[in-house]
């Protein structure tokens, strides 16, 4: 009969062994995930390395001083976990923001001497006016149609696409949508005021919290079209909807942006060699640039952080995963997914090693557990990591027919499945490609939630037993 010593012993080399051991026992036990939720909810890892990113590097659009400031910062920080680092080379876009200033020069009922200061930014790949600025009138649209219609005025005019950020769909859980709308006039209203011989286009910012804060975003003029572009603030919009309902408008406006040949960068990739199937990979993403206006510390900051944090998590409890886990910093997200083609472009005959791929690019908001594009059969086998989620509120399967990431978009659309934390966005376009996305918006505690929702979730892929299958294949 043992003593109560030796009982005592067994228990505990047992305990050490199924730590260590951590994949070749039982990997995905409800234990195991609970050490991995447990590890994360104490570690201010995440937030230290958010908190290097903005604090001292900031902006990082692509092909900035800033962009390669922090492609050194991120790899040096995989390095330090013992990661394999390589850094694949990525041509990106180098667009750089110049001056930029509006007025309304002209309008019925004008006192004699004013004019009214419109505060706007432009947008990315915008096109420049002259150095003195350029005057024109200015016509309203809300609609792609009402633009057509209004051809005849369109040429040699500037037109603003008055499309008010739908807050009250955001606020009610369907902030994507909201966004997309927006988003939708954004990227497509400019070019099209191009090639209708618009002389500039403004688009009214894409987002809430209506603090007179322009919102930038990408443009999809062309080279030999690049008409000047700028989002103005929802004030401003509606100011120059009331003025054009009274008469004719007319805006000088000076813009003086310029797009500079292609640079060289690369996406960040760090490897957690797997065991027994290291030959499978199991992605987990953030995108690492940002607009320039901010230090893009919700977007992309935590996404990054958070993929960065896994590693670490799983470090600090010496798991060691079957397929190997491959942590992305993507560049160029914002203004052109450059990163995330030149990946599937170098991985496009290894998709069937690629078992699964998350992307972390809603924001530090509160995760509520996870989206995944996977079958309906599949939703079964996702019962044990919903249950150790439950304990911190994010115990949520979301399924998709896709999850619609953006560097993530070529494998899952050749495929690959492909999975994100589902979070509370409601309050996340308040911020998102604002001068305001700064690391004292991010909460810490929900930066934790969302490591224990990254590291817990692709922990389990990379060790599911179950070959989950790949999605139908989508046309671009």
């Amino acid at each position: 009969m043992k003593s109560v010593f030796q009982k005592s012993m067994s228990l505990t080399v047992l305990a050490t062994s199924l730590l260590c051991v951590g994949a070749s026992a039982a990997p995905n036990d409800a234990a195991t995930l609970g050490q991995i939720r447990d590890s994360a909810m104490k570690s201010d890892w995440a937030y230290e390395r958010l908190a290097d990113l903005t604090d001292l590097v900031g902006p990082r659009l692509s092909g900035s001083p800033g962009a390669a400031a922090a492609v050194e910062q991120v790899a040096e920080a995989m390095r330090k976990l013992g990661a394999k680092v390589t850094l694949q080379p990525v041509k990106v876009p180098h667009w750089v923001r110049g001056a930029e200033t509006a007025e309304l020069v002209e309008y019925t009922g004008r006192p004699a001497g004013i004019t009214q200061k419109v505060v706007l930014t432009a947008l990315g790949g915008s096109g420049a006016t002259p150095a003195a600025g350029l005057t024109a009138p200015v016509v309203i649209v809300r609609s792609f149609d009402e633009l057509k219609a209004k051809g005849a005025q369109v040429k040699g005019s500037i037109v603003l696409f008055d499309v008010a950020f739908d807050q009250e769909m955001a606020d009610r859980g369907h902030a994507g949508p909201a966004y997309g709308r927006g988003a939708g006039f954004r990227f497509a209203g400019p070019k099209l005021a191009a090639d209708m011989g618009a002389a500039a286009a403004l688009v009214r910012s894409v987002g809430g919290a209506n603090y007179r804060i322009p919102h930038t975003g990408a443009t999809g003029v062309v080279e030999g079209a690049r008409i000047p572009a700028a989002a103005v603030t929802a004030e401003d919009a509606m100011l120059m909807s009331r003025l054009s309902a009274r008469g004719p408008l007319k805006m000088h406006l000076t813009l003086t942006p310029q797009n500079l040949p292609e640079a060289d960068s690369f996406n960040v990739i760090a490897d957690l060699p797997g065991t027994d199937k290291a030959d499978e990979v199991v992605i987990v993403s953030g995108h690492l640039d940002s607009w320039d206006l901010a230090t893009g510390a919700h977007d992309d900051g935590t996404g990054v952080a958070g993929a960065m944090a896994v590693i670490d998590t799983l470090k600090k409890l010496n798991l060691k995963p079957r397929r190997t886990i491959r942590v992305i910093a993507w560049m160029n997200e914002e203004n052109g997914t450059r990163g995330g083609k030149a990946y599937f472009d170098a991985n496009k005959d290894k998709l069937d090693k690629h078992f699964a791929a998350i992307e972390s690019d809603s924001g530090g908001g509160r995760p509520f557990g996870f989206i995944g594009s996977v079958t309906p059969p599949m939703v079964k086998y996702f019962a044990p990591l919903k249950a150790a989620l439950e304990p911190i509120g994010a115990g949520i399967f979301e399924r998709h027919d896709i999850a619609g990431a953006a560097d993530t978009g070529p494998l899952e659309r050749a495929g690959v499945p492909v999975f994100e934390p589902l979070v509370d966005s409601s309050a996340y376009f308040n911020y998102h490609h604002t001068p305001a996305d700064t690391l004292d918006k991010v909460s810490p505690l929900e930066l934790k939630r969302h490591v224990a929702v990254m590291t817990a979730l692709t922990w389990y892929l990379a060790n599911m037993e179950e070959n989950i299958g790949r999605v139908p294949e989508q046309q671009e």
